[in-house]
């Protein structure tokens, strides 16, 4: 039985793990995904460790012990963090050796509080960087208008970033000028640029989510079946439109002069990372987003279910050049029914900043209640 997962390297995809949980790394089945479905990369945000931290006992040790040592809710939640992170970073390694530092990365987000400070987002960045101190660390910087000049400083300053919540081909076109930029600026000085890598996660589902919501509302506003049928023919497509139209983008960038000249200095090619790949309806396939965005130069990050679906049945064949006629016909269509590229894309980037943050807020409650629980149980002593 060949494995489905094993394919996609061979179509020039990589595929990183969408989680890191400390039980997973305790017991094996992490190093497993990287044994067995050759999983070479990790991402990471604020709402998968909430969940990680929150809802496992993995951490409680760790926790405790930085309670009685009097450590801020802060202190804490990047201790917890910033251990996972360099295990994960070490277990990375050898893909990142392996591979010349093509993969074998792990992804950190700075706080999404952060989003629309530019200066505030350069100093955490940086303050992640040197202590995590792993070359194979990614850190993550949200495609927000103030996030994209510290994306191009942090990559003249020899960091390596995932610049997250992407969602409008107009702001991966801003993502892959900053990474261009941040090259030349590097080449100017002299400095390396061949160490320097990035990934541009452009988000697919989510698109989905909100565009067939406003379908619906037009379905049900009308009561010609005619039009229902057309507006029911535009569902579940938006958001793999989206990506190949970015994808089109990402060649086009990616294969000039410009570029050509920062590759022969050893250069490599900001790749798409597709986010957001579980299907949230259940009327879709559960493995369409992973099947239908597969090509060379590209990174799909995937959850633990869709690892296991696309294990399990999926189909390894490059679909991300596939129907680009239709991809612009459909988003025609939508601007035809009133549904603006432009408003869903900005609603998108808003309500992405804003979930994440909630994430952020909800671990600091977790934390603060174990801190709380921990106190009472010494004061009964």
């Amino acid at each position: 039985m060949t494995n489905p997962l094993r394919e996609l390297e061979a179509l020039g995809q990589s595929v990183w793990y969408d989680n890191i949980d400390r039980a997973q790394l305790q017991n094996g089945m992490f190093k497993n995904l990287i044994v067995q479905d050759g999983i070479s990369g990790v991402t990471a945000n604020p709402t998968i460790f909430d969940k990680s931290i929150g809802h496992g006992h993995a951490y409680d040790e760790q926790m405790d012990q930085l309670i009685r040592e009097g450590k801020s809710t802060g202190e804490i939640y990047e201790t917890l963090v910033i251990t996972d992170i360099r295990t994960v970073a070490d277990l990375l390694r050898p893909i990142y050796d392996r591979t010349g530092g093509h993969d074998g990365y792990v992804s950190l987000e700075v706080s999404p509080d952060l989003a629309h400070d530019t200066e505030g987002t350069l100093k955490e960045v940086r303050r992640f960087w040197q202590m995590v101190d792993r070359p194979n660390l990614m850190i993550k910087i949200p495609a927000t208008p103030e996030g994209i000049p510290a994306v191009r400083q942090a990559l003249t300053e020899g960091i390596n970033v995932n610049i997250t919540l992407i969602f409008s081909r107009e702001a991966y076109r801003e993502v892959a000028d900053a990474y261009l930029n941040a090259l030349e600026d590097r080449n100017a000085q002299g400095q390396d640029i061949s160490s320097i890598a990035s990934v541009a996660s452009f988000f697919v589902s989510r698109v989905d989510t909100l565009v067939d919501r406003l379908l619906d509302e037009r379905i049900k506003a009308t009561s010609d079946s005619a039009e229902q049928q057309r507006l029911k023919s535009l569902e579940g497509k938006a958001g793999i439109a989206n990506a190949r139209l970015v994808y089109q983008d990402f060649k086009e960038i990616f294969h000039t002069p410009r570029f050509e000249t920062l590759k022969h200095s050893g250069a490599m090619v900001q790749r798409p990372l597709w986010a957001s790949t579980s299907t949230k309806n259940p009327a879709y396939s559960d493995v369409m987003y992973a099947e239908e965005l597969i090509g060379p130069d590209t990174v799909d990050t995937m959850p633990l279910e869709t690892i296991e679906n696309f294990r399990d049945h999926g189909h390894a064949s490059i679909t991300i050049n596939n129907d680009i006629p239709g991809a612009i016909a459909l988003f025609e269509a939508l601007e035809a029914v009133g549904i603006s590229y432009a408003q869903v894309t900005h609603q998108l980037l808003v309500e992405g900043v804003q979930k994440f943050s909630d994430s952020f807020h909800d671990l600091f409650k977790t934390i603060d209640t174990k801190k709380q629980a921990l106190a009472a149980q010494q004061a009964a002593h």
